[in-house]
């Protein structure tokens, strides 16, 4: 375990299913003693998930707050017929913490788009013009377009790959979903977001 990891989710105590679902329930009536009650109840297993993509505390804090942001204005949309509570509350971790992901992905795919040649002989930093300051910025919102066109597991997958470097086996596991998709996935995400920055100009993009 690192400074930085959380104890591990599995030894904290966690709210029976149907503790969990009368507490969000309570928290679609705007509750907030039971909004209290579902963090203290499940916020150290679901800080432990968003850990487990970060890699890093702070930024898994920040995910697991606007996590739970998203689950005070849409604790109304849970549905036990389709998940379970702990199931449902994961996954909103889970999609909160791949997003903050693309930055990044949006960040190394510039750099690549401009070292294939974007802005050869780049000046110092102090020199740098506002005309190229300004190109940086239409790299990175293009980028940012590319990914949004790109199906939620495609995308998902792509910025687990690209940011955290992980294998197949290893996005599967993070995202829960069988390796045989999850090979779909990075491969056809590629393959659209590739012909995606080709088409503006972007050199390569993914590899």
């Amino acid at each position: 375990m690192t400074r930085d990891q959380p104890a591990d989710p599995q030894r904290d105590s966690v709210a029976a299913p149907a503790d969990l679902a009368g507490l969000i329930a309570r928290v679609a009536l705007r509750d907030a003693r039971a909004f209290e009650a579902l963090y203290r109840a499940t916020s150290a297993h679901l800080l432990g998930i968003a850990w487990g993509v970060m890699q890093q505390r702070e930024r898994a804090e920040d995910v697991l707050q606007e996590a739970f942001l998203n689950v005070w204005h849409s604790a109304g949309s849970y549905n036990a017929g389709l998940a379970t509570p702990m199931t449902w509350l994961i996954n909103i971790v889970r999609h909160k913490a791949i997003d903050r992901l693309r930055v990044g992905v949006a960040l190394r795919q510039a750099t690549v788009a401009l070292e294939d040649g974007q802005a050869e002989a780049l000046p110092d930093s102090a020199e740098r013009q506002p005309e190229q300051l300004v190109h940086q910025a239409f790299v990175r919102a293009r980028i940012d377009r590319c990914m949004d066109d790109l199906a939620a597991g495609q995308r998902q997958a792509l910025a687990l790959a690209y940011f955290r470097g992980l294998v197949h086996s290893e996005i599967a596991e993070t995202l829960g979903a069988p390796l045989g998709t999850v090979k779909a996935w990075v491969r056809r995400g590629s393959d659209r977001l590739r012909e995606c920055l080709q088409a503006a100009g972007l050199g390569g993009g993914a590899a």
